[in-house]
Parts: C-alpha cells; sequence; structure tokens
C-alpha cells in the first residue's frame, strides 16, 4: 500500500499543478493497485467487530500508517476522491475512527496537507500566462 496513493496523487495532481509532466502509465498502474488494497483493507483487515484494523479498539501504530498513506488522497479533486473511495463504506468509516480516536493530533499533522488541498481547490494552478506554475510550486515548496 505505501507509495500508492502517493504515486496517484503525484501523477494526476501534483505534477500537472505544477506544470509537470506526468506519467499516466504509473497513475493508471497505481488506481488499479489502490483499488486492489482497499478492497484487502475492507474485506480482510476491517473485518473485525472493532472500529480499527483487526477489529481493534482502539487505533494502533498499523492504523496510523495506513491512514497517512490514505489521506494523500485529500489533494485530490472531490469528484476522484470520491470515485475511489466511495466503494469502500468501511474504509471510509475506519479513517474518521482513527481521526477521531487520535484527536487533535491527527489535524495537526495533517496540517500542511489540507493547506495544500486548500490551494490546489481555490486556485487555477495552471496561470501560464503570468507564470503562476512556477510561483505556486515554490509557495506549495515553501509550506512543506
Amino acid at each position: 500500500m505505501l507509495l500508492i496513493s502517493d504515486t496517484y496523487v503525484t501523477n494526476t495532481t501534483i505534477l500537472p499543478a505544477l506544470g509537470h509532466p506526468s506519467n499516466q502509465q504509473a497513475a493508471a498502474e497505481a488506481e488499479k493497485l489502490l483499488f486492489s488494497s482497499l478492497s484487502k483493507i475492507e474485506s480482510f483487515w476491517l473485518k473485525g467487530d472493532g472500529p480499527f484494523l483487526l477489529g481493534g479498539n482502539q487505533p494502533s501504530i498499523a492504523d496510523l500508517s495506513l491512514v497517512c498513506e490514505l489521506m494523500q488522497l485529500e489533494v485530490l479533486d472531490e469528484k476522484d476522491r470520491d470515485r475511489l473511495l466511495d466503494p469502500y463504506k468501511k474504509v471510509q468509516q475506519w479513517i474518521k475512527h482513527t481521526r477521531n480516536g487520535t484527536s487533535p493530533h491527527f489535524d495537526n499533522v495533517h496540517n500542511i496537507l489540507m493547506k495544500v488541498k486548500e490551494k490546489l481547490k481555490n486556485k487555477p494552478l495552471m496561470e501560464a500566462n503570468h507564470g503562476g506554475a512556477r510561483d505556486i510550486e515554490k509557495r506549495l515548496r515553501s509550506r512543506i
């Protein structure tokens, strides 16, 4: 699962937003792996009675590690993120449980990610006539 979300997000959102070419083949392969992984999480890792992986009653390091990987999907446009996660209701609930179970630290850790999400959502990142892509790239890098 590691780096699958990263590869997908980088090639579908980040690189194009910064004016760089993306690897569509890598994005397509990552998407297939992402669907397969989400299906396994839903059908095997979240089949217990508790709200966390393997039916745990509190979040473990495994929950935290995996949820951080999936949180990268937050920077996708809403339609793409929903397309990827909507079929997996248990995964969505598990993300909410992990967020709530580790609050306020969860939101603190993901603060930069949410800022990037807002920048991608609120600004047309490809302002080619004004050199906007380079300007936005500099601002994003300075925040990270």
